[in-house]
């Protein structure tokens, strides 16, 4: 077990949510995790009660692993990242929020 090394990709995602949200987006996001195989999302609540998703996907590489598989891997893992923030937009019908420009910070609205 002292050679498993993990290979594990992150997404932050940016766009905040109310703590009053938490139970929606846990419904949500658990409908995701059941459906699919990555990532893996969960919450982050912050002091400010402020809630932040984080996506997860992880591979043992510690007894070597192909580039090609790798890379492919890391590839699947951001098209599905990236993929996930779209669908969570139809789910919670952000797509309003979206157009009118309000998840846009106050400088840039």
């Amino acid at each position: 077990e002292d050679e498993q090394q993990v290979f594990s990709v992150r997404t932050f995602y940016d766009r905040p949510h109310g703590i009053d949200e938490k139970s929606k987006l846990l419904e949500v996001i658990d409908d995701w995790n059941r459906r699919t195989l990555w990532p893996k999302v969960y919450t982050h609540t912050h002091d400010d009660g402020t809630v932040r998703l984080i996506g997860e996907a992880q591979m043992l590489i510690g007894v070597g692993v192909s580039l090609e598989h790798f890379v492919s891997s890391t590839v699947s893992w951001v098209r599905a990242s990236i993929e996930f923030d779209k669908w969570l937009v139809e789910q919670l019908g952000l797509e309003a929020d979206i157009e009118s420009g309000d998840d846009k910070p106050d400088d840039e609205a």
